[in-house]
């Protein structure tokens, strides 16, 4: 069983009288690690070494935190094995998938290490002859990063690596259902000798995660998570008017046109459903079929969906793996209770399993509408409704029915659909003939109440700096 302590000012502080943080392997429900629970008083420590950490580091050319960056990259490939065991245990996941995505999470350390040479300022015109404007990007300071149980290790790096590129410093506080891997990242960054206070690491409660987030020289809160949570963020903002950049809900849909591949659509979306038990803010959350087609496309998922094996991907990756808890696999089952009693007809799945862990089937449900909580709500899991419609502009309206606006599928062959709904689907992004990956060079924001600001490529890593107009007369 691993035992982790909290990481700040470059040193995991051993504090035995702390209350411990338990994380549970939710595929056997067996206890895998204790984690120390950080003290406000800990909040507060390593938020002062962030800032006292900060100046210095934004201080230095912007090519020598890349190469900070850098070394980090080459310490997390060398820490994969480790991380990935750490992953593996606390969420479920195959161990090769685990330790792919610590390999993933030193890609994205690298890919923002060469904003370096390319983070700009302007030049804009003055309105006198004498006059020169200047607008300079700089740092924030500190960065609170709120790091979600689903892919907490891509999603750390994913926040870090362009708060430090930007000059910026950041306390971390990991999900407590995967804080183990958290720490594994930590020793990486020891072995990167990145400077003390840099990157701090702490595991906490949600009333000492407000301490953190409160504190006057935090300058930007960073969120993955939930609206619930998201709210959380924006009132912890209120304080010190922090600014929040805020990943949150997601319920993407899926138009399937007749003219698709509907052998390939419906492998892609059974994949996407089930990747990670559904535990992914783009997954595939409702599809939409064209009605001359729907009956063959609803077999194809039912067949496939049938063929969904739920495991221990420790002991088979072949499997689908567990959810993150037992209370998110029966808010789940009630879910999908209540949308059978509003007249959904379960076509695969849609049983709570006997045994340990906190399994939950591929769950396909037909005979669903615009107005049922299992299409309006997200699930963050297996479940996935079906529902029929007769013309794109009517698919559409109902995709765009909706709170939320993260991402969104075609499947089609006809690129006037294409075009149509690139210019006019209310979601942040929009994937034609293949499902939501998330490309880091690209740019993850969602509309509506799926969040404000957002991840990846350049306007991600812009999210962690500010503006400075500086007024030349000469």
């Amino acid at each position: 069983m691993r035992t982790e302590h909290n990481f700040i000012d470059g040193r995991f502080v051993v504090a035995p009288e702390q209350p411990a943080l338990s994380v549970f392997d939710p595929a056997t429900d067996v206890q895998v690690g204790s984690v120390s629970a950080a003290s406000p008083a800990q909040a507060i420590q390593a938020v002062e070494a962030a800032s006292r950490a900060q100046r210095s580091w934004a201080a230095l050319p912007s090519i020598e935190r890349a190469q900070h960056l850098r070394r980090l990259a080459d310490a997390l490939e060398a820490c994969a094995d480790d991380i990935g065991a750490a992953l593996a245990c606390e969420s479920g996941k195959a161990p090769g998938e685990a330790r792919n995505e610590a390999l993933y999470a030193a890609e994205i350390t690298r890919y923002h290490a060469e904003w370096a040479r390319r983070i700009e300022g302007e030049v804009i015109p003055s309105d006198t002859r004498d006059e020169t404007l200047l607008l300079k990007r700089e740092a924030i300071g500190v960065v609170a990063c709120l790091i979600p149980f689903n892919y907490p290790v891509y999603t750390l790096l994913r926040k870090v690596a362009p708060a430090l590129i930007a000059g910026n410093t950041v306390v971390v506080r990991p999900s407590n259902n995967t804080p183990l891997s958290a720490f594994a990242i930590a020793r990486a960054v020891q072995q990167a000798q990145l400077p003390d206070g840099v990157i701090n690491i702490l595991a906490m409660q949600h009333d000492v995660a407000a301490t953190l987030c409160t504190q006057p020289a935090v300058g930007m809160i960073t969120l993955t998570g939930s609206v619930r949570a998201g709210r959380t963020v924006l009132e912890y903002c209120k304080a010190n008017i922090a600014k929040p950049s805020l990943e949150l809900g997601g319920k993407t849909p899926a138009i399937i046109e007749a003219d698709a591949d509907l052998e390939a659509a419906a492998a892609a979306i059974v994949a996407s459903k089930t990747t990670h038990c559904g535990q992914l803010c783009t997954a595939i959350e409702r599809v939409y079929v064209q009605a001359s087609v729907h009956q063959r496309f609803l077999d194809l998922l039912r067949d496939k969906f049938a063929a969904v094996r739920i495991g221990n991907r420790a002991e088979d990756a072949a499997c689908m793996g567990p959810l993150i808890s037992a209370g998110s696999r029966d808010e789940i089952h009630a879910k999908v209770q209540r949308a059978v009693a509003a007249g959904a007809r379960i076509e695969a799945g849609g049983y709570l399993p006997e045994g340990p862990g906190n399994f939950y089937p591929a769950t396909l449900l037909s005979a669903c509408r615009q107005d049922m909580e299992i299409v309006q709500e997200e699930t963050f899991g297996p479940v996935l409704p079906v529902l029929a419609y007769d013309t794109l502009d009517e698919a559409l309206a109902m995709a765009n029915d909706h709170q939320f606006g993260l991402s969104s599928v075609l499947y089609s062959e006809n690129y006037r659909s294409a075009m149509k709904l690139a210019n006019a689907i209310e979601a942040g992004e929009l994937y034609v003939n293949r499902t939501p990956a998330d490309p880091y060079q690209g740019y993850h924001a969602g509309w509506k109440r799926s969040g404000l600001g957002g991840d990846d490529g350049k306007h991600g890593m812009l999210e962690f700096t500010q503006t400075r107009l500086v007024v030349l007369k000469y």
